[in-house]
């Protein structure tokens, strides 16, 4: 405790009291570089500026991690830690502002958040007639009526017994009455189990919560029961799910991805997120690896296919000559298990970690042109490796991003850093105007301002080393000027897995297998029924009771993709 930096003193507020009070030693002001100017700029000089500006910002690293943990201390001591004041969201010019990492770009708004009359779509249940107190003239007319709508809820318990009539035939034949299909054989009828789904799912009450509640209105259901009504019986919402991802990929021009994190058996994993305008897909899983991403591309079973695009893969990536050879080598072989195709390469001694990586990620992708996806489909990222397939984009967004992050160390680099931003956002806007109207005479000025923007050189050498990064990615984040259909950001997949992280923070993660899959499950539904403007509510209601009213949702995502190409 010694070394702390932390001055610790006692107050005097109460003679008898002493309490030690934490007052926190400001922040290092960082040391400014001098402006050295280009004729003394020799190449010795540029190597020792690199070298300094490398060591003051791990310097500046360290001094926020320090004061990180000065925090942790004063909290554990019982203070309060250093507040951080974030700047308004209505500050700015729309470059960025206010979370704009569209560039000022407008949110769309959600389906059934347009300005309407209150009371127009209401369905009435009930007509009370009141006439007046006064006594009403013989000789008065009737004019009609002044309506006066109130909402409300009935809620509480509705218990039905069902009374199976028995008989018995002259013949000793027993016969007895059949329960509702949507009884299904469970005490708890489809509207109670509906009302457990939509809150559990979609407003993410717990299920300790759920119970307490359903118990005060007079439900007796125990934590057994609400967890089988949360589980069971979801085979058709599991067959529902699985075929949204293929549709979803038949259909589409493009689709945003993304991943976080997701707990599973109180051990880290990762949720995957696919989708676009019309639907959204999770999945969860151990790792976020290449393999994985083309496992769940494949839309159901792994399916290793040995064909022309995991040869082109395979020399792609490295892997020995001989090795592909033995891969491709009469006859062509199809495997739909993973299990077979681990047995394969042991057989063909194919036995190193990495080998076996590179063969399986190219017979994963060679199975998954196979199953039909098509090259054409544009796969837009944040820039994660394992994204990086057929037709890849890359989100703007993340590429201003890298550039905000960087921490300048005076003001020379704090103003090359608001440059390159504003010039970034400028082009960024320029390329969202050709995406709404495409000019062909514009592609080349496009691209001629995107080369002059990443070739910049800055008084920044870390400043300048980003750039060039980013410009060897110029055919990802120029792949709108091709193909305008295509979004300049993931912020779809933003926005989806948004549900997906709060999940994570109120309830911790799943413990079963089963657990995980509902949750993928209903998360890819109510999402899915949010952009297709349907309500989740009525949706479930509509399963459950099997009510029929309202299509299978892949066959909305089919109808409404297929509209918005012009296709009949």
């Amino acid at each position: 405790m010694a070394a702390l930096s932390d001055e610790i003193r006692y107050s005097r507020r109460h003679p008898l009291i002493q309490r030690p009070t934490i007052t926190h030693r400001p922040m290092p002001i960082p040391i400014q570089l001098p402006d050295i100017p280009e004729a003394e700029r020799t190449p010795l000089v540029e190597q020792l500026l690199s070298l300094i500006e490398a060591l003051m910002e791990a310097n500046q690293r360290q001094a926020e991690q320090i004061q990180q943990l000065r925090d942790e201390i004063a909290i554990l001591k019982g203070e309060k830690a250093r507040p951080v004041f974030k700047p308004s969201g209505m500050e700015g010019s729309g470059q960025g502002a206010g979370g704009g990492e569209e560039g000022g770009e407008e949110k769309p708004r959600r389906a059934g958040s347009s300005k309407r009359a209150k009371t127009q779509e209401l369905i009435i249940h009930e007509d009370c007639p009141i006439a007046p107190r006064e006594e009403v003239p013989a000789t008065a007319r009737f004019k009609g009526y002044r309506d006066f709508i109130v909402q409300d809820l009935h809620i509480g318990a509705h218990n039905t017994r069902y009374r199976l009539e028995v008989w018995q035939t002259p013949e000793g034949e027993w016969l007895c009455g059949e329960l509702p299909a949507t009884v299904q054989g469970s005490h708890f009828g489809a509207g109670l189990r509906a009302y457990v789904l939509y809150q559990y799912h979609q407003c993410h009450v717990t299920q300790p919560l759920l119970r307490e509640q359903l118990l005060e209105w007079g439900i007796d259901i125990s934590v057994g029961q609400i967890d089988a009504l949360l589980s069971g019986r979801n085979d058709v919402f599991f067959a529902e799910k699985d075929q949204l991802l293929e549709v979803g990929l038949e259909v589409s021009s493009y689709v945003t991805v993304d991943d976080s994190g997701a707990r599973h058996q109180g051990r880290n994993g990762y949720v995957t997120h696919i989708g676009n305008d019309f639907f959204a897909w999770f999945s969860s899983s151990e790792s976020k690896s290449r393999i994985n991403f083309r496992r769940l591309l494949q839309a159901g079973e792994p399916f290793y296919s040995l064909n022309d695009e995991a040869l082109a893969y395979w020399r792609a990536q490295g892997l020995p000559q001989a090795m592909c050879r033995a891969l491709m080598a009469p006859p062509i072989l199809e495997l739909t298990t993973t299990t077979a195709w681990e047995a394969h390469l042991q057989t063909l001694g194919i036995t190193q970690e990495r080998h076996q990586r590179i063969a399986t990620e190219g017979a994963l992708l060679g199975g998954v042109l196979a199953k039909g996806l098509s090259r054409e489909l544009v796969i837009v990222s944040d820039g994660a490796g394992q994204f990086a397939i057929l037709l890849h984009a890359l989100c703007w967004v993340h590429a201003e991003r890298r550039i905000h992050t960087l921490i300048p160390l005076n003001e020379r680099h704090r103003q090359d850093q608001q440059r390159m931003r504003a010039q970034l956002w400028a082009l960024y806007a320029d390329l969202k105007a050709y995406r709404c109207d495409p000019d062909p005479d514009a592609i080349a000025g496009l691209r001629a301002r995107f080369k002059a923007l990443f070739t910049q050189k800055t008084s920044w050498a870390t400043l300048n080393a980003l750039l060039k990064r980013l410009k060897a990615h110029q055919q990802e984040l120029l792949l709108v000027l091709l193909r305008p259909d295509i979004p300049l950001h993931t912020n779809g997949s933003e926005n989806d897995i948004r549900s997906y992280v709060k999940w994570r923070k109120i309830s911790g993660g799943t413990r079963s297998d089963l657990g995980r899959r509902c949750r993928d499950i209903f998360a890819s539904l109510k999402k899915t029924c949010r952009k297709l403007g349907i309500s989740f509510w009525d949706y479930l209601n509509d399963r459950i009771g099997q009510v029929g009213a309202i299509p299978p949702l892949p066959e909305i995502v089919r109808q409404r993709a297929l509209a918005a190409k012009g296709v009949p």
